[in-house]
């Protein structure tokens, strides 16, 4: 103890007070310049004292002692400015704290930076409460999150300031090494949310709107239009109909006589009526200097300066913040289409029988609008109307008019990444799954009602057979003239079908040829059960599926061959010794097995052709390269560059396979319609495959809900 006196009495007596108090200052001053020699102090504290606990509490000790030793004033009052110094230390700390931006470093967590990852609402919402200051995910990364129990204690005994972060001229942070992309938005996980129950589709909406088609800006002087030889200048409505026909001289549909007969008959109800008496006769117009005026303003577009294209895209943005988002239930979601579709005339698909006609203008009179009562409405452009403004939540769209060719109501909805449009496709593909569980029973039902004596349940059944066999649509009946000749399943005429009791070495076929939807040809020779004689024309087919599982259509049909499909042929055509590449085209041949299931097919694109030549370019260079580059090995021993060019080689010998097997396949409508997405996130996540290789950006954003739900080991 002696010693122990001796020691701190020699410590006081000597001014070791004032040194104290000057390490104090020094203490201070180095943390209101951020701790720039604070390790340094540090170590120096270490090496005299220990630690710094430990000479906060021998420095109380010997104060109280030297308070009852010595009733000397002036040590009293030296001793009241070090304890004034020592509180103003401490008050510092949790000031410095708040500085960090949080109270509790350990409470930050980062986030993995991947486009398929999203953040759930709920949880955002527990960490903004638990942290006094402003939440900014992923901005702070404490590097000490990852280290040994030693480096945490360390993190919680120095109280040092994270480096600010600096952002280049596009906004994006930089850590002092690379530059980070922008931080993604919070996406809304509604799918981990409970659904409504009573039918609704959302609680609060509140939208700007549509954009409405820019109004008629009337042809300069100088382009004229001619009538039997003679200039003659047309009424604005006239001149504005004639610009429709005149933007499309190019197109094999100007020369079409269904399209020419529907167009002059529309355009003539715009004329006035001295235009009418004049003009008789469509042959006798003369479009050619309008058709070139438009011409020259399509290559002045393309001509355009990046200053002026700057522009269009910086308004176009504009209008996509302002009009582009509505707020459902709190959250921020995207509309597919807000703009008005523009007048113009009717193309269809095919040979549409009223291809030609005139698309009128939508104006505000014939739109009618659907938000919350509570919501601040959609205001219509000056000195107009809505024609009715709704609040239905039992509906999913925005605004709906009439369209004036075939009578259908159009809608503005919300994009395919919404909440609502991602239920709808769960909802479809959960009931496609639960028809696997059920098909073989349906199937041995329908093969049992061909022996039926009734012809209707005959019919019936083999329409079915057919429907889940080959994935034909059901089909439905139309009005004759009202749209183009095209038939699905139960709406196939004699013609359309011929029965072979032989053909090609196969008993019992029957072939298929027909038009389908969007006028696609089908055509198939399919050899059947002997009991497929008898064929089918039936409108309450879906009625009867109904009755066999809640939520059956022919559709779901569809859907289940097509999900399940792609699910065997990856799990034949994969193998674990293929390298990314290889596994890709395992893929797309999976796809294409499912497109031509479904009979999607495409024209050929006009550049495939040179697209291949160039390919092909790119291969012959590439395997040139590889020559030389195995002589020199002999040589110079590259071997890994070698490798690296055999490698380069197969990508793009692999490339050029997929692009010819996709010549006349379309493989999008069914990645995008029937097949369950939960199936290929799951393979991707088996082998290792980058879910970018699969589906762009717009493609993960609708498939978000699947992407975070499946697992590697997820079965439809």
């Amino acid at each position: 103890m002696s010693g122990d006196h001796s020691h701190n009495d020699s410590q006081i007596d000597s001014g070791s007070r004032v040194n104290d108090s000057h390490k104090h200052k020094d203490k201070y001053k180095d943390k209101e310049h951020k701790h720039k020699d604070h390790k340094k102090d540090r170590e120096r504290e270490k090496s005299k004292y220990g630690n710094s606990d430990h000479k906060e509490f021998s420095e109380k000790k010997h104060r109280e002692k030297e308070r009852i030793k010595h009733e000397d004033v002036s040590t009293d009052r030296h001793k009241d400015k070090h304890k004034e110094k020592d509180h103003r230390k401490e008050e510092i700390k949790p000031k410095k704290e708040k500085e960090n931006g949080f109270a509790s470093p350990h409470r930050v967590k980062t986030e993995p930076d991947n486009d398929h990852f999203y953040h759930s609402p709920k949880s955002l919402k527990r960490q903004r409460d638990n942290d006094e200051t402003e939440f900014k995910p992923k901005k702070i990364k404490l590097e000490n999150d990852r280290v040994d129990k030693k480096g945490k204690k360390r993190k919680q005994d120095e109280d040092i300031k994270p480096k600010k972060t600096q952002k280049n001229k596009k906004g994006e942070v930089a850590d002092g090494k690379k530059k980070a992309k922008k931080e993604p938005e919070e996406k809304w996980k509604w799918w981990e949310e409970e659904r409504a129950t009573d039918g609704s589709k959302w609680r609060f909406l509140e939208h700007k709107g549509p954009v409405m088609a820019a109004p008629y800006e009337p042809l300069p002087s100088k382009v004229r239009f001619f009538y039997d030889g003679k200039q003659m200048k047309l009424a604005p409505q006239a001149e504005e109909v004639a610009t429709f026909f005149a933007k499309m001289l190019d197109h094999e549909y100007t020369t079409k006589d269904a399209f020419r007969k529907n167009f002059f008959k529309d355009w003539r109800k715009e004329m006035t009526s001295e235009e009418k008496s004049k003009i008789t006769d469509l042959k006798k117009c003369n479009f050619n200097e309008m058709g070139e005026y438009f011409k020259a303003q399509s290559e002045a577009r393309k001509a355009m300066t990046k200053d002026d294209k700057l522009k269009i895209k910086v308004e176009n943005e504009r209008l996509l913040q302002e009009y582009g988002f509505c707020i459902m239930d709190n959250h921020k979601e995207r509309i597919a289409n807000f703009r008005i579709e523009p007048p113009g005339l009717f193309r269809g698909r095919g040979d549409h029988p009223k291809m030609g006609m005139l698309k009128r203008r939508i104006r505000p009179e014939d739109i009618i609008i659907n938000c919350s009562k509570d919501s601040k409405h959609p205001k219509p452009p000056p000195g107009t109307k809505w024609k009715e403004l709704r609040h239905d939540n039992k509906v999913t769209w925005l605004v709906s008019w009439t369209e004036s060719i075939q009578g259908s109501i159009k809608y503005i909805m919300l994009n395919p990444s919404s909440r609502i449009k991602g239920e709808k496709d769960w909802q479809k593909y959960e009931t496609a799954r639960n028809l696997k569980k059920c098909v073989d029973r349906l199937r041995n039902q329908y093969r049992e009602d061909w022996k039926s004596k009734e012809m209707r349940i005959r019919q019936r059944a083999v329409a079915l057979y057919f429907i889940d066999k080959l994935a034909l649509r059901a089909g439905n009946e139309k009005e004759e003239g009202e749209s183009a000749d095209t038939v699905g399943c139960c709406s196939l005429r004699v013609e359309h079908i011929n029965l072979y009791p032989e053909k090609d070495g196969q008993e019992f076929v029957v072939e298929f040829d027909f038009l389908g939807k969007d006028s696609i040809r089908y055509y198939n020779k399919v050899p059947v059960e002997k009991r497929v004689r008898t064929f089918f024309y039936t409108s309450i087919l879906n009625k009867h599926l109904q009755e066999l599982m809640d939520g059956l259509t022919a559709k779901v049909f569809r859907t289940y061959n097509a999900s399940i499909t792609l699910q065997q042929q990856l799990k034949e055509l994969t193998s674990p010794d293929e390298n990314l590449p290889a596994k890709i085209l395992s893929y797309n041949r999976a796809n294409r097995a499912v497109a031509i299931l479904c009979n999607h097919q495409r024209a050929p694109p006009k550049t495939f052709e040179k697209s291949m030549q160039n390919l092909q370019t790119k291969i012959d260079a590439k395997k040139d390269q590889l020559s030389d580059a195995k002589r020199d090995v002999k040589i110079c021993g590259y071997k890994k560059a070698v490798e690296r060019l055999e490698e380069q080689l197969m990508k793009l010998e692999v490339q050029a396979t997929d692009r010819e097997e996709n010549k006349q396949i379309a493989l999008g409508t069914s990645k995008l319609n029937y097949l369950d997405p939960r199936i290929s996130v799951a393979w991707c996540k088996k082998w290792g495959i980058p879910i970018e290789k699969i589906y762009n950006k717009t493609q993960r954003e609708k498939f978000a809900w699947a992407i975070d739900m499946a697992e590697d080991d997820y079965e439809f």
